[in-house]
């Protein structure tokens, strides 16, 4: 693939982070992660040797064709740089390794603004603001909030459809029966996922919990989804419904997957996701601050 089209560029010697930078992470694929003197250094696909500074990195980002030494992950855990292992692009999250060392600053107040009912409803409304900016929130329930959410939503599907001239019958998954759905649902399921894993490998470099949410529950991601629901009207609702008209209805998953790639670039999303944790978390105070 082109790498114009990846959301992350090969990595080399000259964009590796400067030591006076704490980069968030860093993207690996199709190479080896090994030890060379105490210190990792990246072997990729064609052999070239890059050493990483893993102090400036509070994440490793495994993709498709890594593998790494016992070693290599000792001395990241002695540096405090984590470990996820995802999918291209991050597309997809599959797993993380925690540290047992690890600056536990951020999914404290997560923790504490999540416990304190008054608080997770304020951060709770911060995040719904972003979708009604003209609304008056102040005395609205978390209830009340999510019902506007989904009336939002349904009017959203509902415009698009009459935008780009596309039959719909509403949003309908089954898990486990992929191909049942009709072209429209088939693209938003899939970026849903994949956005889903680029917010995972963001939540977890951050230091945050994907599991601690404010407006979901009863789900493995409920923050995940919290977050992905202010960035779903562009990145996966309208590309949906352009893409069923531009694809006259037949899926096809690399198209779907590169012209994602390309809104995500756009919005910059992984730029743009810190920034907007720390302005919803910001100025909360907890019982504990």
């Amino acid at each position: 693939m082109a790498e114009g089209k990846r959301l992350f560029v090969k990595v080399t010697r000259e964009s590796l982070p400067q030591i006076k930078d704490k980069y968030p992470f860093l993207y690996l694929e199709r190479g080896r992660l090994e030890i060379d003197d105490s210190s990792i250094k990246w072997i990729d696909s064609t052999g070239s040797v890059i050493p990483l500074p893993v102090a400036t990195l509070n994440t490793l980002l495994l993709g498709p064709g890594t593998s790494v030494t016992h070693e290599a992950i000792k001395v990241a855990a002695s540096a405090n740089c984590s470990i996820c292992w995802v999918g291209e692009d991050s597309l997809l999250f599959y797993a993380a390794g925690f540290l047992p060392t690890a600056d536990s600053r951020n999914l404290r107040k997560q923790i504490e603004l999540s416990t304190e009912p008054k608080k997770a409803l304020e951060v709770a409304k911060r995040m719904y603001s972003r979708r009604f900016p003209n609304a008056e929130l102040e005395n609205k329930t978390l209830q009340q909030l999510m019902g506007m959410e989904g009336n939002r939503v349904r009017a959203i599907y509902e415009e698009k459809a009459q935008l780009y001239k596309i039959g719909w019958k509403g949003r309908s998954f089954t898990p486990g029966k992929f191909d049942l759905s009709d072209t429209t649902n088939k693209i938003i399921s899939s970026t849903n996922s994949a956005l889903y894993g680029i917010l995972c490998s963001a939540v977890h470099s951050m230091g945050y919990s994907p599991h601690v949410g404010f407006i979901h529950s009863g789900s493995p991601l409920p923050f995940i989804y919290d977050l992905a629901d202010m960035y779903k009207d562009s990145l996966c609702i309208d590309l949906a419904f352009w893409l069923t008209r531009d694809m006259a209805g037949q899926y096809d998953k690399r198209k779907v997957s590169d012209e994602f790639r390309k809104r995500v670039i756009e919005l910059n999303l992984l730029e743009k996701v810190s920034k907007d944790i720390s302005e919803i978390f910001g100025g909360i105070r907890c019982l504990s601050s």
